[in-house]
């Protein structure tokens, strides 16, 4: 029995460690190279140049940074708002077409990107809405919105709805018992959705392909772009300052998340 455990565990651990390789060579790659001192992806020695480049003579990459990161945070933001209001309205109340209208808030996330960049791209021209940052953001929210609304729906789900009778008979009006009660218990579901649509949102390549105006590109689109030149290792030097921002941000929000769970 023993040794039926240990292949086991031998075969899992084989498994986890490839899995976790194949994940994270490529990142490994891209921070190795940033530190590279030639262009190729040959060896030439350890060098902080491309990093001097990133910080002092890359206005263009970070005109298109800027604009990721003002599009990503303030159409999650609005998503946030939106999918968890909507979700809670799905829950609380009873509605004729609740269902459908349901079924229907999970289309952008079934549908192809390229179908929804098509689809707000012919809507933005028939509305004579000229292609900018706004386009932009607005079609992030609407893509975004399913996914936030899934969790949150889910975490609704879970939700003991007997506090919401008890705040009631204790003289708490609709809206404090949504503020005080159910927001503070979903709470963690926000806040997952509100990580997922920024993740979703700063790496969106095709629908922001489509919606997208002068001087509204975003870094997804200012790295398509650069390609035909070949990939400079100034993106590598980016590319790994935002790992490091993204890892800050995930450790902050775990111990954020597990307080929250650890006092509920």
């Amino acid at each position: 029995m023993k040794g039926r455990k240990t292949n086991v565990f031998s075969f899992s651990f084989l498994c986890l460690f490839f899995t976790i390789l194949f994940l994270f060579l490529p990142l490994i790659v891209v921070v190795a190279y940033s530190f590279n001192s030639g262009r190729s992806m040959v060896w030439q020695g350890f060098s902080l140049s491309w990093y001097k480049e990133l910080f002092l003579n890359s206005s263009s990459l970070w005109h298109a940074f800027k604009n990721s990161i003002i599009v990503a945070v303030s159409s999650s933001l609005a998503a946030t708002v939106l999918a968890t209001s909507a979700a809670i309205g799905i829950k609380w109340y009873d509605f004729k077409g609740k269902l459908y209208i349901t079924s229907l808030t999970y289309m952008p996330m079934i549908l192809p990107d390229v179908i929804i960049g098509i689809s707000m791209l012919i809507f933005f021209s028939s509305a004579a809405i000229r292609l900018s940052l706004f386009t932009i953001f607005a079609s992030h929210v609407t893509f975004n919105l399913p996914f936030v609304f899934l969790l949150v729906l889910s975490r609704l789900d879970e939700f003991d709805y007997s506090t919401i009778e008890a705040a009631r008979d204790l003289g708490a009006s609709e809206r404090v018992a949504i503020v005080k009660v159910v927001l503070p218990s979903i709470t963690p579901a926000i806040i997952s959705g509100f990580l997922m649509s920024f993740t979703m949102s700063i790496e969106d390549f095709v629908i922001t392909f489509f919606v997208s105006g002068p001087g509204s590109g975003t870094l997804p689109l200012y790295v398509y772009s650069s390609i035909r030149y070949g990939v400079s290792p100034v993106i590598n030097a980016l590319s790994f300052i935002m790992i490091l921002i993204a890892m800050s941000i995930a450790f902050i929000f775990r111990k954020f998340l597990k307080t929250i769970a650890s006092s509920a």
